[in-house]
């Protein structure tokens, strides 16, 4: 009995060992793809690419701010259909300085982060006492709210006309690759930041909350406090991607910033992985690149993308990166 009981206790010390081994494995294997990733970026200018190459990666980069700033919202377990807005917020915040106001490009990003943020803290307390289908229902009616007061004030953003003709914030902006590399560095620290984040013991607290909110509770965590904290930093972190989409496209208006855009980013979420923040950078990279593949079928680009969704919630609940994730444990278990 003693030598069971021994083997036993062997056993045991050896499991968490070999489940360190797997957790720093993977924590490698996301680190070497990650840093891949961000090499590919770095050089994409020095390929010689075609000028629209480099105006869809700079795409991406905005949407993937975009992407990633929701992701902290859905890891809460809160599914936002008002993110678009914010993100529009920031942007005519960001460019009405500089228009109107005459601020330079770094005081004109601040504003583009405290315009959505300064809203969040407003509603935030309000807004995120409801859970379900009743937070989807009213930030989709936030939505519209802040999307007609962008129409109606026609004297201030310039109605359904938008605003068009937006300076760029210094000459040296005027050069595409210089754009570029001003985006990549604005979204490696922001979603750097969300990754920092939710790594952290916050990240532990916001899965905690996902899990069981009145558990979190009861262990001394406030709850309410903890997301709209969240919420005001990602819906200021959309608004810094709405204020670089601004200056890039050089034109705003309503329409950029309607549900549709929020579904958008959404579904690149579902679609990617919403419980690993790999899964809003997979999914942007799918959905931004894949339209361009499918140029010549403008009419069935919405049907293929309402497909994949199906697919994937049907089939992939962990979306593409828990695809990969598995993949990778089965090949795994067959070459041992």
């Amino acid at each position: 009995m003693k030598t069971i009981t021994a083997d036993n206790m062997a056993a045991s010390q050896k499991q968490p060992h070999k489940a360190d081994e797997g957790s720093t494995r993977q924590l490698r294997i996301k680190l070497v793809l990650g840093l891949g990733l961000l090499a590919i970026f770095i050089i994409l200018p020095f390929l010689g690419l075609s000028g629209f190459t480099l105006s869809l990666a700079t795409t991406i980069l905005i949407t993937g701010i975009a992407t990633t700033s929701l992701h902290m919202i859905i890891r809460m377990g809160h599914v936002s259909l008002a993110h678009g807005v914010f993100m529009g917020l920031g942007a005519y915040a960001a460019v009405l300085s500089v228009v109107k106001f005459g601020l330079p490009f770094p005081i004109a990003m601040i504003f583009a982060f405290l315009a959505p943020a300064a809203l969040a803290l407003v509603i935030g307390p309000m807004l995120l006492r409801l859970s379900g289908k009743y937070f989807v229902l009213v930030t989709f009616l936030l939505g519209e709210i802040i999307r007609l007061v962008f129409v109606n004030w026609q004297s201030f953003t310039g109605g359904s006309n938008g605003i068009f003709g937006i300076p760029l914030p210094y000459e040296g902006l005027a050069d595409p690759v210089a754009f570029y590399y001003m985006t990549l560095i604005a979204a490696l620290l922001c979603i750097g930041f969300v990754a920092r984040m939710l790594q952290s013991d916050i990240g532990r607290i916001i899965d905690t909350i996902r899990e069981d909110s009145r558990l979190a509770e009861c262990a001394g965590i406030p709850v309410l406090r903890m997301k709209v904290t969240v919420f005001v930093i990602a819906c200021g972190l959309a608004g810094i991607a709405g204020g670089i989409s601004g200056f890039f496209i050089r034109y705003i208006d309503p329409t950029s910033f309607s549900i549709v855009q929020s579904l958008n980013f959404v579904v690149m979420n579902i679609v990617g992985g919403m419980f690993q923040l790999a899964g809003p950078i997979v999914g942007t990279l799918f959905f931004v690149i894949l339209p361009e593949f499918l140029r010549g079928y403008v009419e069935l680009q919405r049907v293929i993308f309402g497909v994949c969704l199906i697919v994937v919630m049907a089939f992939l609940p962990t979306g593409i990166v828990g695809l990969a994730a598995y993949i990778r444990h089965q090949l795994s278990r067959w070459f041992k």
